[in-house]
């Protein structure tokens, strides 16, 4: 894998692969790597997702420091 993947590429890289995978013209060998690969770039596409989460959880209080964020009904 490349250094450091945005949210962006790596979810292209996976698209690219499901199209190849969905062609059905890769033999057993290749399909079983590029689907082990596509599943390596989706961890990294939900890693960035659940800390995309966390920090959009968060807002800054007063002193400009991180809290987390509550909704006051």
């Amino acid at each position: 894998m490349e250094k450091e993947l945005n949210f962006e590429t790596a979810l292209e890289q996976v698209e690219a692969i499901v199209k190849e995978l969905e062609s059905g013209n890769a033999p057993l060998e290749k399909a079983i790597e590029k689907y082990t690969e596509a599943m390596k770039l989706i961890k990294i596409c939900n890693d960035k997702l659940t800390n995309a989460t966390e920090q959009v959880n968060k807002i800054l209080n007063e002193n400009g420091e991180l809290a987390d964020f509550e909704v006051e009904e």
